[in-house]
C-alpha cells in the first residue's frame, strides 16, 4: 500500500542524493505517528531545498498482529507528500518478526544513497536531515551518524554509548536513583556525557537504534540487522559491525525529540527479552563484567 506520485526528474545541483526511510511500528500511537511523519516531511522539505533530492521513500513497517494501521491516518498530509515527490508505503501482514527483521524487509531492497532508521516515537527538527546528509556527503569515511536527542520534557537523552559492562547495565536499568548516584561517573562515561554539543565527534562506538542515518551500501554490506536479536541490543550489534567498515559520528546539529523508555519499566516479558539479547550480544562481541573503556 502506498500514497504519493511517481518521482519527477530534477536538474543536477552541487549535491545530488537519494534517501530512503524505514519506521518500525508495533501497536504504535496514531498521534505519535502523525507527529513523526509530519516532522519528517518538514525536514525533507528543507533537504529538498538544499540539495537535488532525487528520490524519497518512507516505509512504515507494521509488526502488529492486528494490522490496524492505515495510510488514511496521513490523509491530511497527502498534498505535502505529493508536493515533495515523496512516496509513503505501508508494509503489513508479516506479524511481529522483531525490530531488526522488520527494518531488513526494507533495507535489502533499497537503492538509495542514504537510509534512515527510525522509531515511531520521534519528532525531527526541521534542519535535522540537512545537517546529517551534508555531514555524510562531506565525510566519506563516516558510515553512520547519530543526532542530539531530548526527552519530551527537554532533558537531554544520551544516544551515544561506549562498549558496556554487565555491571553498568545492572546499575543503569535496575538500581534505584539513590544507588545510581554512587555510580554517576561510570554511567556518564558509558553514555559519553563529555561529547561536544557544538561540533561533531567521530569514532563513536555505539549509537541508539531509535535514529540511525546510514550509508545504504554500507548497511547492505553488513546485511542490515542480525535478525536473531528480536528486540534490544540489535542496535549495539549493528553499530559495531558498521564501525568495522566506516566511522560513526555524533552530529549535534541534527536534533530530535524521543519519548524513549527503559526495558525495566515495561514488565517482565521485556526484561526477559533484554536479558536474552544481552547474553547474545556479549557472547558475540565479548564479555565485560565490570570494566568498560574510559
Amino acid at each position: 500500500m502506498s500514497i504519493g506520485r511517481p518521482l519527477k526528474d530534477q536538474s543536477a545541483t552541487s549535491l545530488s542524493i537519494s534517501l530512503s526511510i524505514s519506521v518500525v511500528c508495533f501497536n504504535s500511537s496514531e498521534e505519535e505517528l502523525k507527529v513523526l511523519i509530519e516532522s519528517t516531511l518538514n525536514a525533507i522539505q528543507l533537504l529538498k531545498d538544499a540539495t537535488n533530492l532525487a528520490s524519497i521513500t518512507i516505509h512504515l513497517v507494521d509488526n502488529s498482529e492486528e494490522n490496524n494501521l492505515s495510510l488514511q491516518l496521513f490523509a491530511s498530509l497527502q498534498k505535502q507528500i505529493e508536493d515533495l515527490d515523496a512516496q509513503l508505503h505501508l508494509l503489513y501482514g508479516h506479524g511481529n518478526v522483531g525490530y531488526g527483521a522488520a527494518h531488513n524487509l526494507v533495507i535489502n531492497k533499497m537503492e538509495s544513497d542514504y537510509h534512515l532508521l527510525l522509531n515511531p516515537d520521534l519528532q525531527l527538527d526541521q534542519n535535522c536531515l540537512v545537517a546529517g546528509v551534508k555531514y555524510l556527503a562531506e565525510n566519506q569515511n563516516v558510515a553512520m551518524v547519530s543526532p542530539y536527542a531530548q526527552y519530551e520534557n527537554g532533558e537531554k537523552q544520551y544516544l551515544c554509548k561506549r562498549y558496556p559492562s554487565v555491571f553498568t547495565f545492572i546499575v543503569r536499568g535496575f538500581c534505584p536513583t539513590i544507588l545510581k548516584s554512587l555510580y554517576a561517573r561510570r554511567l556518564a562515561s558509558f553514555e559519553m556525557h563529555e561529547l561536544s554539543e557544538s561540533i561533531p565527534t567521530i569514532s563513536i562506538p555505539i549509537i541508539s537504534g531509535c535514529f540511525m542515518l546510514c550509508r545504504t551500501k554500507t548497511l547492505q554490506q553488513i546485511k542490515g540487522f542480525d535478525e536473531k536479536f528480536f528486540l534490544y541490543f540489535e542496535d549495539f550489534d549493528l553499530s559495531l559491525r558498521m564501525a568495522a567498515l566506516g566511522k560513526i559520528a555524533y552530529v549535534p546539529a541534527m536534533r530530535i525529540k524521543h519519548a524513549g523508555g527503559y526495558a525495566a519499566s515495561k514488565g517482565w516479558s521485556h526484561l526477559k527479552m533484554f536479558a536474552q539479547s544481552g547474553i547474545r550480544f556479549f557472547n558475540i562481541h565479548g564479555w565485560r563484567l565490570f570494566r568498560q573503556p574510559n
